[in-house]
């Protein structure tokens, strides 16, 4: 079996999880190069996983040839700029979103995806490879639900993971590209339409940091779709409960819902405490098996020579989106898309 040679980009938390996955969970790939800002990251992972190359230069890995494909797991001002550059050193892309942190940053990746049409883009929208949000998919697909006219999505981090997006707040987008983009994909996906309006607002209730880049520690949208659907959303980042995602698609003859309990497991603790149903502390346990799911549909796409069922327009219309949410948060208006 041909195994695909990957370089990743980006050893932060998400970036190293893409990289273990690459290097010991998919089969028909191989984790040849990694490249990372921090020369500490790229040394211990060379090191410790036997990585033949490392760099601090993402221009510099783009040069060796031996590589395949590149996954961008970088900082998110930074996936168009490295999208348009792998795919014109002729490398097959995945990368994480957002897309970009605006419209012109996507309408670059864009054209970059439309000048290489040989080759495989990925874009990381991985709840779409999750068990359950697959299965919903499924259900309204054979009309389990009648037509779906609304959906509510909760996104919300633990609070203490706050430290790490406040450092991250200057080139996260804001509190909508960073956090609600998957829910706003989702809705696109379940709902079958584009946005028409949106109205958003928040405020730092707890973390006057966020200020500093016109961004919220808590905030919530409500979007109507052209087809008339309705979409609520709610992001947070102080989240008392641990890692707490939750999706339900209400239809004219029945509602689908996800992750009601942000439950850890199936184990029920009785003690002192009361009865307790411990909850999963971060993204990275929640979505652990889509995160692999993706990554290897990415490598099964390259080997069979096959389009995604993510393209680049889903990521450019979901960042519209999200950037209408910022905008409308910022200035404290309606905002209507064409």
């Amino acid at each position: 079996m041909k195994k695909i040679k990957i370089g990743a980009v980006g050893l932060g938390r998400l970036g190293r999880k893409h990289a273990e996955n690459i290097a010991f969970r998919i089969p028909n790939a191989e984790l040849t190069a990694v490249c990372s800002l921090i020369q500490e990251e790229v040394d211990d992972v060379v090191r410790s996983w036997d990585i033949p190359y490392g760099y601090t230069d993402f221009n510099q890995m783009l040069k060796n040839k031996e590589l395949d494909a590149i996954a961008i797991s970088s900082s998110s001002t930074e996936h168009c700029k490295q999208i348009e550059a792998a795919l014109d050193a002729e490398f097959h892309v995945f990368s994480e979103k957002p897309l970009g942190v605006n419209l012109e940053e996507c309408k670059i990746a864009e054209k970059a995806v439309e000048r290489h049409p040989d080759k495989v883009f990925f874009l990381g929208f991985m709840r779409r490879y999750d068990d359950s949000y697959a299965y919903a998919k499924k259900k309204i697909e054979e009309g389990a639900i009648g037509k779906p006219i609304l959906i509510r999505c909760y996104g919300l981090d633990p609070v203490k993971a706050v430290k790490g997006a406040i450092a991250f707040a200057e080139k996260s987008g804001g509190l909508f590209l960073d956090m609600a983009i998957h829910d706003i994909d989702l809705a696109r996906w379940y709902l079958g339409s584009e946005a028409k309006s949106i109205y958003a607002v928040g405020g730092c209730y707890a973390y006057e940091e966020f200020k500093k880049y016109n961004d919220a520690d808590n905030g919530a949208a409500l979007i109507q779709f052209k087809n008339g659907a309705i979409g609520m959303f709610y992001a947070g980042r102080t989240c008392a409960h641990g890692y707490h995602i939750e999706t339900e698609i209400v239809g004219t003859e029945g509602s689908l819902r996800i992750g009601t309990i942000p439950e850890k497991n199936l184990v029920t603790v009785f003690n002192d405490n009361g009865v307790v149903r411990e909850c999963v502390s971060g993204f990275l346990e929640r979505f652990e098996k889509a995160y692999l799911n993706e990554m290897q549909e990415f490598v099964n796409c390259i080997v069979e020579n096959r389009r995604p069922d993510v393209t680049v327009y889903d990521g450019t219309n979901s960042t519209i989106i999200a950037y209408a949410c910022k905008e409308s948060f910022e200035n404290n208006k309606l905002v209507t898309l064409e």
